[in-house]
């Protein structure tokens, strides 16, 4: 459980769940607008995914940029940890997924990306909560315009 005790989802105690550790980046361009992926289902996220045996959150998120979007980029910032308690229809599997958040304002495009099946778009930060799937997402969105709006 984190320290601060952010947690989204509910957890059903009458099941087993898998861990699931996850890193993901808020990455927002020239123009404020943040870049997601959508997955091959419909569902939106933040690029990243789930940290692979012996990788660092670090090593993970460079994994996936150039797995999910072909950029390569530095990490600005660690907003936090966030729980999130979620059953998979697709897997059918209950997961206990913490996720680790960051923002990148330094990137660029390097290469296209390795994984075709995700469709990628920018979005205004409102536009990106409404379309996220996931509630620890949304929270990372919310951190990236808090952090924004102490520096303008």
């Amino acid at each position: 459980m984190p320290e601060n005790d952010i947690v989204f989802g509910v957890k059903d105690e009458q099941q087993v769940y898998k861990a699931r550790f996850g890193a993901y980046v808020v990455i927002p361009n020239e123009e404020n607008k943040i870049i997601l992926v959508q997955a091959p289902n419909g569902a939106y996220f933040l690029p990243g995914g789930e940290i692979e045996s012996g990788e660092s959150k670090e090593e993970a998120i460079e994994r996936e940029l150039i797995e999910e979007l072909g950029f390569k980029g530095e990490i600005d910032q660690y907003f936090g940890e966030a729980v999130e308690y979620f059953y998979s229809r697709h897997r059918d599997t209950y997961y206990y997924h913490p996720g680790y958040f960051f923002l990148m304002t330094k990137w660029q495009e390097i290469c296209a990306p390795t994984e075709d099946n995700n469709q990628l778009s920018w979005q205004t930060a409102d536009n990106a909560i409404q379309l996220l799937k996931r509630g620890s997402h949304q929270w990372a969105v919310k951190q990236w315009i808090q952090q924004k709006s102490k520096q303008d």
